[in-house]
């Protein structure tokens, strides 16, 4: 997938342009209601950064994995959530500023538990120690592609509020035709990797993918939050950043086999991700029409 130029030059482009529209719905009374409401901050990092990695753990000895591809299943447990996580989440009527929020503190998070969980993961796969080193570059970007964008937006809505008001239904159909080019790019780039590796790490990729969409929005539900806040961590715990955990298992251990669930992860959470928006927006409360 990272050979891939449309995936690596022109997605980037298309999905900060879209950020910029989610920043057009956003003002700073929406981040200030998500620091007024920590519940559903504290949960989802609890869930991602505490409980996704022993299950990532878990699946990879049920499932008998070999030991490079029980670590990439580590990896990817300890991947903050994707970019995309913000637009499945915006087309589902989600707290986009808790998305946005979630990314970039579960990301700065990540400068200290992924050395940590790899690490242990290299221990018990590989049988190795070693210290691994935080992919800080990495990780800054992923802050600041998520939050420089989204602050434009919204300067636009504060100064322009009638031409963010204008861009709500455009940005909306963009962002879904970028998903959808999205999911067919990372559908034929790994096809090749997923009908060889499937047999192997496929159903343990599957498995994890629905732990961690399930988890996030049940337990969010089950905590009585609100329906926008309960998609918004549903989407930001499933939709892991498998670009990140590559880099890490190619760039920063030289471990390609460990790169594999990764690959195989990012076709499995479009496709589940995009079923998930389709009963989000069949179940969604309808507004009653009020008679003129």
């Amino acid at each position: 997938m990272a050979d891939n130029p449309l995936l690596t030059v022109f997605l980037p482009l298309a999905l900060g342009t879209i950020m910029i529209g989610l920043g057009l719905h956003l003002g700073i009374a929406d981040f200030r209601r998500v620091l007024a409401m920590p519940k559903a901050v504290m949960l989802a990092l609890v869930i991602q950064v505490l409980a996704l990695p022993p299950v990532a753990f878990l699946l990879a000895r049920a499932f008998d994995l070999p030991g490079e591809l029980g670590l990439g299943m580590v990896l990817l447990a300890i991947s903050p959530g994707g970019i995309t996580a913000n637009l499945f989440s915006h087309l589902t009527r989600g707290d986009i500023a808790l998305n946005v929020s979630l990314t970039a503190i579960n990301s700065l998070i990540a400068l200290v538990t992924i050395p940590l969980w790899a690490a242990f993961g290299m221990q018990v796969f590989l049988g190795s120690e070693g210290v691994v080193p935080p992919p800080t570059r990495k990780v800054i970007e992923v802050a600041v592609f998520v939050i420089a964008p989204v602050i434009i937006g919204m300067s636009v809505r504060h100064w322009r509020p009638r031409w963010a008001a204008a861009a709500e239904r455009p940005i909306r159909v963009m962002s879904t035709l970028i998903l959808a080019a999205l999911i067919v790019l990372t559908v034929a780039s790994e096809w090749a990797s997923f009908l060889k590796y499937a047999p192997i790490v496929g159903l343990a990729c599957l498995a994890f993918n629905l732990v961690s969409l399930g988890s996030g929005y049940g337990a969010a539900r089950f905590a009585q939050l609100p329906r926008p806040q309960a998609i918004a961590i549903g989407y930001e715990i499933g939709i892991h950043n498998s670009t990140l955990s590559m880099y890490i298992a190619l760039q920063v251990l030289s471990m390609p086999e460990a790169a594999i669930a990764s690959a195989i992860y990012s076709l499995i959470m479009y496709l589940t991700a995009a079923l998930f928006a389709v009963w989000l927006i069949r179940t969604a409360p309808r507004v009653a029409m009020t008679p003129a």
